[in-house]
């Protein structure tokens, strides 16, 4: 019988798994996998177990929010194999899932998690550590860590509408050169993101929707720093209507992005605290997550792939 090891986090999200996690465990035995449970004991601790476990697992299936997500991937990425992932999201916004299609349906999630096909997805590498779908900084980026799980169980996304709100009248400015692919970009940020995602802090297509999760390159959106009130009003209207206004933002593709800043940054890594740095390179490790997926779901992102890899070449006159 294959081998499953099923991390999950007990407190995640609104407790939607505790009433179903025997039905849960009942949908992966009949997958026919003998299945260890690990419930999570604390912060990092999802990291630590899939580090350090000493069995051969066919398979690693978890679930949580995304911070459980990227403690198991950033595991299994330092061990440096490619068991695949399977996903049960129990979170609060669940982004990845989101952009992947993987339902929001406990026991559909689950079956998808034994029963679907892997999907090669990229991975970030971020110094030495890694994410799965964002890495940021600036405005709003401490909003998911540093909201109190209990606010997040109680309101759901609206609180992290609420924390963010208190933020917007305290704007940073940090002052970061960017390099990437022979281009050199220096400016006064109050946002810069790294994303593998069509989904961020919950809110869709904020990024667009031309994301390929598997072709080696991320997207990079950097918004500067409003120098007065009209700049500022002018970024949140390109951002409600999710179209990147180039006068007050770089956006780009690349597979290797470095940022290097006087003071110190804070980052987060898939909405958890990724510290503070003053140099920051950021590496796409192209097809290096497996992650379960519905069949028709990874046929369904093979088909869009091919169709924005036509217009992207249309676009930008590339050979790809």
């Amino acid at each position: 019988m294959k081998k499953m090891l099923f991390i999950y986090n007990p407190n995640a999200g609104t407790g939607v798994l505790k009433p179903k996690l025997a039905d849960v465990i009942d949908i992966l035995v009949k997958g026919g996998y003998e299945v260890t449970t690990y419930p999570t004991q604390c912060y990092h601790d999802a990291l630590a177990k899939t580090v350090t476990y000493t069995e051969d697992y066919d398979i690693i299936v978890c679930s949580g929010g995304d911070g459980t997500l990227d403690e198991v991937v950033t595991g299994v990425s330092k061990r440096g194999g490619k068991v695949p992932i399977g996903y049960i999201p129990a979170g609060t916004t669940n982004d990845f899932a989101h952009s992947l299609h993987i339902s929001g349906n406990i026991l559909e999630a689950a079956d998808v998690a034994v029963n679907g096909v892997p999907f090669p997805c990229d991975v970030g590498k971020f110094n030495d550590d890694y994410f799965v779908y964002i890495a940021a900084f600036g405005l709003f980026t401490d909003v998911s860590y540093g909201t109190k799980q209990s606010m997040k169980n109680v309101l759901g996304h609206l609180a992290y509408i609420l924390e963010g709100s208190k933020q917007i009248f305290n704007i940073p400015a940090y002052h970061v050169r960017v390099e990437h692919d022979g281009e050199v970009i220096e400016d006064d940020f109050m946002f810069g993101m790294v994303t593998n995602s069509r989904s961020v802090g919950g809110f869709k297509g904020i990024i667009g929707k031309d994301v390929i999760f598997d072709d080696g390159l991320f997207e990079v959106t950097l918004i500067k720093t409003p120098k007065n009130p009209i700049a500022l009003n002018e970024i949140i209207a390109s951002l409600v209507i999710k179209q990147i206004d180039s006068n007050h933002v770089y956006s780009f593709r690349s597979g290797e992005i470095h940022f290097e800043s006087v003071e110190e940054i804070p980052w987060t890594l898939d909405g958890e605290f990724g510290g503070e740095h003053d140099e920051v390179t950021i590496l796409n490790k192209k097809q290096g997550l497996l992650i379960m997926v519905a069949e028709d779901t990874k046929a369904r992102l093979e088909v869009k792939k091919e169709e924005l890899l036509e217009k992207i070449k249309e676009e930008e006159g590339l050979e790809i």
